[in-house]
Formats: structure tokens, sequence, C-alpha cells
């Protein structure tokens, strides 16, 4: 008797014969796709020089070999263990051109005047030296390029100069042998250059590093600055409303209630403000090149903000939508900022375009966005912009959060996103 199948597989058996005799087809198998592996090749070998070298060097030796083998010349002498010994000595050193060019090239070198000593093929292993030349050209010093190079002109009029071809065999050799160095020396400026660019652009890099930590620092220290009013101003109404709670304590309890009440209130966004100012405050400005301030603006100046924008030459309108919140002075603050610069920006990049500013309660949540339709040409502000680092820094100091970029049917958008719980911290 068979073994009785499992659970779950008498059930599967069972759901497939119900469906068999609804004549429903059975659903196919699903196969798993085999996974790829996947392997840059180019990359792999770039990234070992010495890989590629020692495949080089494997490939001219059994080729310095095989080529008398397959081509042989009658005053040749055949080539046999000792002459794939000298095939080896020639090129396989090449392995380690880059690291030692000048020995390479000095075994190079022997090994093939020791081949054609011999009286081997008069045409092999004389691409073994030419390699090597190349390379204490370009991996070694200018000195160094004159003797080697006399040194592999000798060997190639050495390996060709057959009986009645001597002198062709040194104007050929003149010229193999110039045209290396000439290449040699181009590659090798190339190589400077390059190493060049490359620490010009790591240069750049640090530059540029540096400049947006100081645009950084500098916003911060403006943002302090303007909250710096906000807290004197609550700091001012705490005054104010503690002398009135003085005098009507005993007179009138109901007034002092309300006094101490907006004392709580006032002291505690006076305090989150400060908490704020401090997070930000990491350096000192010198006071002789700060800018003058006036009063911290908020929403409550936008209309004046748009007003001006469209004086210059922007048309925008304004739209918001939810239930309305009060917010604390440092986040209205902080929203009016945000509209400003990004209402700069649309005047910078894409003048004569329409701007929209966008102001949606929703729940929890304020969402800010300053939209624009675009001018053709205009090239959009760039992610790395002190623009959008100072709106990044103040947004961040409120917990949220800033993204900018173009929209697909043109045009260029900010939008900012601050929770309402942050403004009342």
């Amino acid at each position: 008797m068979p073994p009785e199948p499992p659970p779950a597989t008498l059930a599967a058996h069972v759901r497939k014969a119900a469906e068999l005799i609804a004549g429903k087809p059975p659903a196919p198998a699903l196969r798993k796709a085999p996974a790829r592996i996947t392997v840059d090749g180019a990359a792999l070998l770039r990234d070992r020089p010495t890989l590629v070298d020692g495949l080089v060097a494997t490939a001219l030796t059994w080729g310095s070999w095989a080529w008398p083998v397959l081509d042989p010349h009658p005053l040749d002498r055949p080539p046999d263990a000792f002459a794939l010994l000298l095939c080896a000595l020639a090129n396989m050193p090449l392995t380690w051109r880059r690291r030692r060019p000048v020995p390479v090239l000095a075994i190079s070198c022997a090994a093939a005047f020791a081949y054609h000593a011999m009286g081997f093929h008069y045409g092999a292993n004389s691409m073994g030296p030419l390699l090597a030349l190349y390379s204490v050209v370009v991996h070694h010093s200018r000195r160094a390029a004159v003797p080697a190079g006399l040194l592999v002109l000798a060997e190639w009029i050495y390996a060709n100069a057959l009986p009645g071809r001597a002198l062709p065999a040194v104007w050929y050799s003149l010229v193999v042998i110039g045209w290396t160095v000439a290449f040699a020396f181009g590659m090798r400026t190339l190589k400077v250059r390059n190493a060049q660019l490359a620490d010009l652009a790591d240069q750049l890099r640090r530059e540029k590093a540096v400049a947006a930590r100081q645009a950084v620092t500098e916003e911060r220290v403006r943002i302090a600055r303007e909250l710096h009013d906000v807290v004197a101003h609550h700091m001012s109404v705490v005054s104010v409303q503690a002398g009135l709670g003085h005098y009507v304590i005993r007179s009138d309890p109901d007034t002092a209630e309300d006094t101490l009440r907006t004392i709580a209130e006032t002291s505690g966004e006076a305090l989150a403000e400060m908490r704020r100012m401090l997070t930000v405050l990491r350096i000192e400005l010198d006071d002789g090149t700060a800018e003058p301030y006036c009063a911290a603006p908020s929403l409550d100046h936008l209309d004046g903000l748009v007003q001006r924008v469209r004086a210059a030459g922007v048309e925008t309108a304004v739209r918001a939508g939810g239930e309305r919140r009060a917010l604390s002075s440092g986040m209205s603050l902080c929203v009016y900022r945000v509209i400003q610069e990004a209402l700069t920006n649309v005047i910078k990049h894409a003048p004569g375009s329409r701007a929209e500013v966008s102001l949606l309660y929703s729940g929890e949540t304020l969402t800010v966005s300053v939209r624009n339709d675009g001018r053709p040409g205009a090239p959009p502000p760039g992610p790395d912009g002190h623009g959008l680092i100072g709106m990044t820094e103040r947004v961040r100091l409120y917990h949220g959060s800033l993204s900018a970029g173009p929209l697909l049917t043109g045009g260029f958008v900010v939008r900012a996103t601050f929770p309402l719980t942050a403004g009342e911290d």
C-alpha cells in the first residue's frame, strides 16, 4: 500500500481534480528565471593592469615561439626548448613593465640579443623590447629615454640586418623606434595632464564643499539673528504681562489668570525659539560684516512680497487651502523666507513667467509650494545653489523637509512641508 500523502499534498490533488471536472485548464507552473551574473570585463581589466600585461606577455611569448614554426626561414635555426626559454625571458618580464620598466627593458633586450645570436628567427622577439621601451618613456624619467631608445635600436638593427639588407634594416629600425618614442612621449604628456586635471577636480570639489559649508554657516547665523528678534519680542510680552499681573492679582483675579496664561504660552514659545537658535548658532559672526536687519517679517507680510514680485515682472498668484492654523513667530518667519527665496529664484532664472504660491493646511502639516511655468531657454537653479541650501537649513530647523526640481510640463517647483506641532514646541 502506498503511503498516505500529507494533508497539504492531498488538498492540492483535490483542488486540481475539481478544476479538471469543472473544465478549467490547470494553471501553468511558474518557472523561476535563472539568476544572471553580469561581469564588467572592461572595468575588471582596467582595475588590474598587471593582469592585462601578463596576458599580453604570455601572448607575445607563444607568438614569438610559434612564428618560426609556422613560417620557417631557411637560414634560421629551428625552434626548440632553448628558443622557448629565450622567448619567455624576452617577453614574460613585460608583466611588470609598469612597476620596473628599466629592469624589464634590460632583461628583454638581453634575451632578444641572445635569441638572434643563437641563429633563431630574425623577426621574432622584437616586439617585447619595443613595448619595454614604450614603458620606460611613459613610466620612468625622461633621461632614461635616450639610452633605452639606443639599446632597442641596436637590438632591432641586429635582428633585421640580414645579408645584403643592412641599410634598409637601419632605416626601418630608425622609423619604428622613432615613432614609438614620439608616441610614448605623447602618452606621457597625456598622463601628466590627466593627473593634473584629476588634482584640479579634487581641489575644486574641496573648494565647493568649503563654500557650501560657509554658505550654510552664514545662513544659520542669519537665521539665529532673526530668531533673536522673535525671542526678544516674546520676552518683552512676558515682561509686560508680568508687570500687569503684579498690579491686578488681588483686584482682578480673572485678568491675573489670563495674564499668567499668556506668560506661560509666550515663555514656552520663547524657550522653543531659543533652543532652535542655539542649534544653529555654531560660529560667531563679526558684527562689522553683518548686514543691518529690521523686524522679522511673517506670513502677514506675504501680500507685500507678492506685490514686489509682480512689480519685477513675474505674475504671481497666491492660493490657500485647508483651515488656517496659527503659527509661531519663528515658523511664520521661516515660511515667509522660503517663499521669498523661491520667488527670487523665479525672478532670476525665469523672468516673465507666471508663479503660484500655495499654502495647504492639512491635518498636522503645512505644505508650501512655489512653482512657475518656466520660460524657454531659462536654466533652472542648480541643486547646490546657496539659496536652496539656506532654505533647506531653515526648513530642517522646524523638522520639515524641502524638495526642489523641474516639472514635467516645464518650469520649476520648490515644495516645503512643515509639521505644525514643530511651531508649538
